[in-house]
C-alpha cells in the first residue's frame, strides 16, 4: 500500500474511533433512556429487525415501513417509479442474466427469496439504475400486521442498492452485492413515495439499532443508523395529498440523528479506501 494512501487509511481509522466514542456515550449512557421508542407503532414492540436467508443466515436489515391496504401499496410503489419484481423462475433466471451480460434493460428483474417470521416476501419493487439488472433499487415487503395504530395494514420492508454481480462471501454462489449505506436506500425510497404525493405522514421507529459494520446473507458489509422509516399512504388508489405531516423524535432520538451524519461521513470514507484497495 502507497505511504500516501496509508497515511490516509490510518487517519479515516483515527477519525471513526473518535466518533465511536461520541456514539457510544450516546448509545449507551443517554440514549438507552428513550432507545425503545414504538410511539407510532406500539405493537411492533419486540419484533425482529433483521430478515433471514433460507439457511437461517441474518440478512439485510428492516429498515423501512408501509401503513396501507395492499391495494395502496401497489398504487402508491407504481405512482413513485418502482416496479413490482417477476416470480423467481427458471424463465426469469435465464432473463436476468441476459440482462446482466448483454447489458440490456430488464426493470421487473426478480429478486432472491429473503424470510421475515419464517415467511418470504409478500411483495417486492425495483428501481433500475442502469441499463441492465446489473445494478438497481429494490425493496423487499412484509405484511407485519393487518392492523396498525391507524386501523390499517402494516408493513416491514428491507430496501438495498444491488451495485453488481458477483460471488456470495459466505458460499460462492452467483449474487448481487449491495451498497454498505442502506440508510441512503431508504431514505430514497422514502423521497420517492413523498414526491408521488402518495404520503400522509411520516414517522420512525426503532429498528436495528445503530450499526457500524452489519453483514447481510452474501456476507456484504454495511452500516445504519438504525432507523425504519415510516410512510403512512394515502387511503385509496388515485388520492394525494401536498405536504406530508412528519411526526416528531423525542429529544435524543434527535440528538442521535444530528451525530450520525458526521459518524455516517467517515465510515463511507473508511468504505471507499477499501473499494480503491480491493478489499471488498
Amino acid at each position: 500500500m502507497p505511504l500516501a494512501l496509508r497515511r490516509d487509511y490510518t487517519l479515516a481509522l483515527i477519525a471513526v474511533a473518535v466518533l465511536l466514542v461520541i456514539y457510544g456515550v450516546l448509545a449507551y449512557f443517554f440514549l438507552p433512556l428513550v432507545w425503545k421508542r414504538y410511539e407510532h407503532q406500539k405493537a411492533l414492540a419486540g419484533f425482529a429487525m433483521v430478515t433471514r436467508t433460507g439457511d437461517g443466515i441474518p440478512g439485510d436489515p428492516i429498515n423501512v415501513g408501509l401503513v396501507g391496504s395492499k391495494e395502496d401499496v401497489l398504487c402508491a410503489m407504481h405512482a413513485a417509479g418502482w416496479f413490482p419484481a417477476d416470480p423467481t423462475t427458471l424463465s426469469s433466471s435465464l432473463k436476468i442474466i441476459g440482462s446482466v451480460v448483454l447489458d440490456r434493460p430488464y426493470r421487473d428483474a426478480p429478486v432472491s427469496r429473503l424470510y421475515y417470521s419464517g415467511k418470504r416476501q409478500d411483495l417486492a419493487f425495483e428501481k433500475p439504475a442502469g441499463k441492465s439488472a446489473d445494478q438497481r433499487h429494490h425493496v423487499r415487503l412484509w405484511q407485519a400486521s393487518d392492523s396498525g395504530q391507524e386501523g390499517r395494514p402494516v408493513w416491514l420492508g428491507a430496501v438495498t442498492f444491488d451495485r453488481g454481480v458477483g460471488f456470495s462471501h459466505r458460499d460462492a454462489k452467483i449474487t448481487h452485492h449491495i451498497s454498505p449505506d442502506v440508510d441512503a436506500e431508504r431514505d430514497l425510497l422514502s423521497d420517492d413515495l413523498k414526491d408521488a404525493k402518495v404520503v400522509e405522514s411520516t414517522f420512525e421507529v426503532e429498528g436495528i439499532g445503530p450499526t457500524i459494520n452489519g453483514h447481510n446473507g452474501g456476507g456484504d458489509s454495511y452500516y445504519s443508523d438504525g432507523d425504519i422509516r415510516f410512510s403512512a399512504l394515502t387511503d385509496g388508489c388515485g388520492r394525494r395529498t401536498e405536504t406530508p405531516t412528519e411526526l416528531d423524535n423525542p429529544p435524543l432520538i434527535e440528538a442521535k440523528n444530528r451525530v450520525w451524519p458526521v459518524i455516517a461521513k467517515a465510515i463511507r470514507s473508511l468504505f471507499g479506501q477499501r473499494s480503491d484497495d480491493g478489499d471488498e
